[in-house]
């Protein structure tokens, strides 16, 4: 979780919303990214987003079966679609996001019924950490 936040701080300094990501896949890391959607003017630029496909490149599958995903901050509901697409074996991220989490919050999109994939969940891994980084953030766009 420490890489994720060094990411998150890399987001912090450019001016994005402060989430870090990576995937891990048999104790080597696979993708690291932080969120880039402001940087890049895309949507989708986001920190889980970008560390997946960065994976799904070096393992030239987009198919990453048995990898974990290190976030810190709950995914919102298409970043944990992507997580379902990418057959992500475990999420694991810092502090919950209550506005838009789409794996706890608001929305339990990993672990519904009618999807065919299911990702194990592990929550509030440095979430005061990781909740620290979105404190500083807001409270700069308000100052």
């Amino acid at each position: 979780m420490q890489l994720a936040l060094d990411a998150a701080a890399v987001a912090l300094e450019l001016g994005e919303v402060p989430i870090g990501a990576l995937v891990v896949m048999d104790d080597e890391v696979l993708g690291t990214a932080h969120n880039r959607s402001l940087t890049d003017s895309d949507p989708t630029g986001h920190a889980e987003v970008l560390a997946l496909r960065q994976a799904a490149l070096k393992k030239q599958s987009a198919r990453l079966d048995g990898a974990t995903l290190y976030v810190t901050i709950e995914p919102c509901t298409m970043c944990a679609g992507a997580l379902l697409q990418a057959r992500i074996k475990r999420l694991v991220f810092g502090a919950r996001e209550p506005r838009t989490g789409g794996v706890v919050s608001i929305a339990d999109t990993l672990m519904n019924p009618a999807n065919t994939h299911h990702v194990a969940v592990t929550e509030s891994v440095l979430a005061d950490e990781c909740a620290e980084f979105m404190r500083r953030f807001f409270q700069s766009l308000r100052e």
